[in-house]
């Protein structure tokens, strides 16, 4: 989340767990990239390209034709982490693409007809967390353990300690995707807005509803470039037009926003110009989920060799600075990126993130494969 992020202290690293609720077990290092993972060499690759002739594009997604990139953070980046390195060559096939992310107004429509209850709403068990936490680690008061989510607050003074997350998350009992700002807060009127507070496992079970699946971290960055592989962000180089071109924090953070792209929390889909893709918000707005387990070394093991043939992520989750966690990739930034903080609206950037996390500016949008809008005819 924060540029340069350095290891949690015990003290932090115990307010992490709680605060988070619930956190995987410990992971083995082992080898992030499995010894089958589809590689080549020196061959051009053969990949699908272009949508094949006569095939319909689903309502609200776009074609993203398949091709060959470099991921990557580029060496001019100079807010560039150390786990967006080192640039790799990877190819993508075609695949369907959300056009926006995930609206209040259609996660609602899957709620209603699921009678779905997304992790932020469930009933939290002490006992379960507590198998998934390390030994000794204590017992919130019952007061805390309800039913939530994190909540964004500003703070009245300056920030000197960036690294220090709980001066801005609140922990809010009844916060969910239907009271994104707290119990006292409604998704009337506000059903063009990104739905958040949304965990991993939500994101997969509407997918399952909808026939589709999450995008892969390879498909997401690819699709975040537009075609256009020799630029920070998704709109060129230059960091002038971040206010027009997305959604982010505009002033210091987390005390004052000058609110100069016209908002200062979430924005509705498409409040912003597209990409070259035609895709809304691929920069700032909510943090969106990748399907991609988080590794610390898989970029550098991707690497060692050739071009990576549709990569979907590590074999297993680890963190070598929080290595309890169980994470997916998530990417694209939020309305709270600030060049000072989290410059993540850079096309390159990544965060990893609890599986069981929801926070108020994670969503997520969907892509479909080929084969998937085939065989769902």
């Amino acid at each position: 989340m924060t540029k340069g992020r350095k290891n949690f202290s015990p003290s932090w690293y115990c307010f992490f767990l709680l605060a988070f609720f619930k956190l995987g077990c410990k992971q083995e290092k082992g080898s992030a990239v499995p010894e089958n993972f589809p590689r080549e060499e020196n061959r051009k690759v053969s990949l699908l390209r272009q949508l094949p002739e006569g095939t319909q594009v689903p309502e609200n997604m776009v074609w993203i034709p398949g091709g060959e990139f470099y991921r990557g953070a580029l060496a001019d980046d100079h807010m560039a982490m150390s786990h967006e390195k080192p640039t790799h060559k990877v190819a993508v096939d075609g695949f369907f693409m959300d056009i926006h992310e995930v609206t209040n107004a259609q996660f609602a429509e899957f709620v209603n007809e699921t009678a779905y209850k997304t992790i932020a709403e469930q009933e939290i068990i002490w006992g379960e967390i507590q198998k998934q936490l390390p030994e000794g680690t204590a017992k919130p008061h019952d007061s805390i353990l309800q039913p939530g989510s994190l909540v964004f607050k500003k703070s009245a003074t300056s920030v000197q300690n960036l690294y220090d997350f709980s001066q801005w998350w609140q922990w809010t009992v009844g916060a969910s995707w239907k009271h994104p700002d707290g119990p006292a807060s409604s998704i009337v009127g506000k059903e063009a807005y990104p739905v958040v507070h949304i965990a991993f496992e939500d994101a997969q079970a509407y997918c399952h509803w909808a026939g589709r699946r999450l995008p892969t971290e390879a498909e997401w960055e690819y699709a975040a470039r537009g075609g256009k592989y020799g630029q920070v962000y998704s709109w060129g180089n230059d960091s002038a037009q971040l206010a027009r071109m997305a959604n982010s924090w505009n002033g210091e953070f987390p005390v004052t926003n000058d609110l100069s792209d016209g908002f200062e929390g979430r924005a509705p889909v498409k409040s912003y110009p597209p990409n070259a893709f035609g895709l809304f918000d691929m920069a700032g707005n909510v943090w969106e989920w990748t399907g991609d387990w988080y590794h610390s070394n898989y970029y550098n093991e991707l690497n060692k060799a050739g071009i990576s043939v549709n990569p979907s992520g590590a074999e297993t989750a680890y963190n070598a600075g929080n290595p309890y966690a169980v994470e997916k990739v998530i990417k694209g930034g939020s309305f709270l990126c600030n060049a000072s903080y989290c410059a993540s609206y850079r096309a390159s950037a990544r965060m990893a993130t609890s599986i069981d996390s929801s926070l108020e500016h994670l969503g997520f949008r969907t892509v479909a494969s080929l084969d998937m809008i085939q065989k769902g005819k």
